[in-house]
């Protein structure tokens, strides 16, 4: 008898140890949420909710943030919902969620967009904080003007992102990662560009990024990534609606004062005469190319010293971004 009550009030110790825990964890972690409503949304992002919930005791911790905006700059995000949840078991991994729309303001332009879908949903694998795997699936994602009434701009059934380390080029002793990118648009319908059935995939690589996902809130993040010998490299862009094609390829870092630098290569078919109604000439050309023999476009966009050059002609500008 005495061994089943020793049993039982190690039991009950360790249930009020663990419930004690998971309420102190979970205040933590809102009052985290909660500060970053004192952001001034300029330097640093402001996150606001109309509603906040911590729930998910006593194996997980679900943060529901309702009537959600973000506020950076001029740009104003409003979302119904974001939810976030990890396991106590497994804080590596974290789940999220949102309901739409997300309705963007932009003071400075004037324009209003929303974007809704069925379907939202993220997933975040850290490994010791470095990103091992970031993926974010949206259906039935639909983009709409609604400055004045609602008109669709563009809508697709599938859209989706991945991030991967690159473990090989992981450098503990310098911090620094990399990451491989994969973005797929599918079944894209974009009345403006005459696009009704497009596909598009995109893969990046991105090096010597912070090992750390803690500092890529540095102020000083592209200065560092710069004397990291930075570089994103456009492995490959392929955009198809069966009339019109463009690939693409390239890799773009900064130099020490912050300028963009490198060269994009792109070859297209039929995207020229679409873009006439946003894109003049010799604009058209000078960034596609001419058509060859062949009626394809090609040819190279060079960036050094701040500039934008077709081949050797200077077309626009880039300010530096530090």
């Amino acid at each position: 008898m005495k061994k089943i009550i020793a049993l039982g009030i190690v039991v009950l110790v360790v249930v009020l140890i663990w419930t004690g825990g998971w309420f102190f964890l979970a205040g933590q972690l809102r009052q985290q949420i909660e500060a970053q409503a004192l952001a001034d949304g300029v330097t640093t992002p402001r996150l606001t909710c109309e509603g906040l919930d911590v729930t998910g005791f006593p194996f997980r911790f679900d943060a529901d943030c309702s009537g959600a905006r973000l506020v950076s700059g001029d740009m104003v995000a409003d979302i119904a919902g974001i939810r976030a949840s990890v396991l106590v078991y497994r804080p590596t991994h974290i789940l999220a969620s949102a309901l739409g729309p997300v309705t963007i303001s932009d003071a400075f332009t004037g324009t209003k967009n929303s974007v809704s879908w069925s379907g939202l949903e993220a997933s975040l694998r850290l490994d010791n904080w470095r990103i091992a795997r970031l993926s974010v699936s949206v259906h039935d994602a639909v983009w709409s003007d609604t400055l004045m009434g609602d008109t669709v701009i563009a809508q697709s059934p599938l859209v989706e992102l991945h991030l991967l380390d690159i473990p090989e080029q992981h450098d503990a002793t310098a911090g620094l990662a990399a990451l491989a990118g994969y973005v797929q648009v599918q079944g894209l319908s974009y009345p403006g560009m005459t696009i009704a059935d497009g596909n598009a995939q995109i893969e990046i690589e991105l090096h010597a990024l912070p090992d750390d996902i803690r500092r890529f809130g540095d102020v000083d993040l592209l200065r560092n990534w710069q004397a990291a010998n930075g570089q994103l490299k456009l492995v490959s862009l392929r955009a198809d609606d069966g009339a019109a094609n463009l690939n693409a390829e390239g890799t773009i870092s900064l130099d020490n004062r912050g300028r963009v630098e490198g060269r994009i290569t792109m070859t297209s078919n039929g995207v020229v005469a679409r873009l006439e109604p946003v894109l003049l000439e010799p604009y058209r050309t000078l960034v596609f190319g001419n058509p060859g023999v062949d009626g394809n476009h090609s040819n190279t966009v060079n960036f050094r010293l701040g500039r934008v050059f077709s081949g050797v002609i200077p077309i626009g500008a880039i300010p530096p971004l530090f």
